[in-house]
């Protein structure tokens, strides 16, 4: 049994950003002076997602809850893809990957499929 993390459930997450500087408190706490920066996804059907560590966008304004993961700019990448691929919801995943308009009825094509998906996700891309 792994130990609770932030991303366990919805924190409160408000951010404001204008230009290169932003404010982002997480459950009523500014934590803008902590971090480096943060990347905000969104997918239809799910909560949106808060990774602390990216640079913040102009003109942005999100007010709602939010998974938060922190990121350990310290990690290796092994670590860093070993902590992407254990947040993966495998029913997602292959969902996803089934309704790539790329599969082509290859012997291994739903694996290159969900391979793919992964990639698009750790991009950003949906």
């Amino acid at each position: 049994m792994s130990a609770p993390s932030m991303a366990d459930r919805p924190r409160r997450v408000h951010i404001a950003a204008d230009g290169g500087a932003a404010s982002v408190t997480v459950d009523g706490s500014d934590i803008s002076e902590s971090i480096q920066g943060y990347t905000l996804e969104h997918r239809a059907g799910q909560p949106p997602l808060l990774a602390l560590y990216a640079s913040p966008a102009a003109g942005t304004v999100f007010d709602g809850f939010a998974h938060v993961a922190v990121a350990d700019v310290g990690q290796d990448d092994g670590q860093i893809v070993a902590a992407f691929l254990a947040n993966m919801d495998p029913a997602r995943l292959q969902a996803a990957a089934l309704e790539r308009d790329d599969l082509d009825g290859s012997r291994h094509e739903l694996t290159r499929a969900m391979l793919q998906q992964l990639a698009d996700w750790a991009q950003g891309r949906t």
